[in-house]
């Protein structure tokens, strides 16, 4: 992890956010609001949290499948997704994505933390109704979560895509969070026999199960036996 010192922040050069309410205020130092950073959080992230305020007030979050082409956010889900199609109408939508680089491990509980990677964006959700753009939509989500997948599956039918509901969401009001770096440790607690540190995190697959249906001797794809998500935990 580049950029690591006593601040436990980033340490990367940052832009301005686009808007006041995406600016980071609690340890303003990790902020990050350019979009090469942005953009990597969310291509690597498999899931996101979307959030927002039903017709009753009450707050909703649910988790999905992102995924970013261009400037659009895609999610989907079922059209029978009472949850999605309180939405459709463009109401304000929070979509938050969060990669944990590692455990930060201090001498104290109080400065215990984590090194992470967040995104959050705001946005008015668009209902995707074009059938072209909803099979953009689709294979970008297939793509996210398996890079070469969409090249060999057989894409939905004009049934299936009318079973599923896709929104898209604009980047342009979104912010980074970034920690890396070891404990920010007391200056008093330093000589305390205890162990300070970072145990790094990341994801890992095991060994791939064909399903028991699978017809004939089929090859594992490289795409799946030489599967992994981005690794690089600097944000610049």
């Amino acid at each position: 992890m580049a950029g690591v010192g006593r601040t436990g922040t980033s340490g990367s050069g940052r832009a301005e956010p686009p808007t006041e309410r995406v600016r980071v205020r609690r340890m303003p130092e990790r902020g990050v609001y350019d979009r090469a950073t942005i953009d990597a959080i969310l291509d690597e992230a498999l899931i996101c949290h979307l959030a927002w305020a039903s017709d009753e007030g009450s707050p909703r979050v649910i988790p999905t499948i992102h995924a970013r082409q261009g400037d659009t956010l895609y999610v989907h889900g079922s059209t029978a997704s009472r949850t999605l199609r309180g939405i459709e109408d463009g109401r304000e939508v929070c979509l938050a994505a969060t990669i944990v680089d590692g455990l930060v491990l201090a001498r104290s509980a109080f400065h215990h933390s984590m090194n992470y990677r967040s995104a959050i964006v705001y946005g008015h959700p668009r209902a995707v109704t074009d059938r072209e753009e909803q099979l953009v939509a689709q294979r970008a989500i297939v793509e996210h979560v398996a890079p070469g997948r969409s090249a060999d599956l057989r894409m939905s039918t004009e049934r299936e895509l009318d079973q599923t509901t896709f929104l898209a969401i604009s980047l342009d009001e979104a912010s980074a969070k970034v920690r890396t770096g070891p404990p920010k440790d007391d200056e008093g607690d330093l000589d305390l026999p205890v162990w300070a540190g970072v145990l790094p995190v990341t994801l890992m697959t095991g060994e791939p199960e064909p399903s028991p249906d699978l017809r004939g001797d089929l090859p594992i794809p490289g795409y799946i036996a030489g599967y992994r998500r981005a690794v690089d935990a600097d944000p610049r």
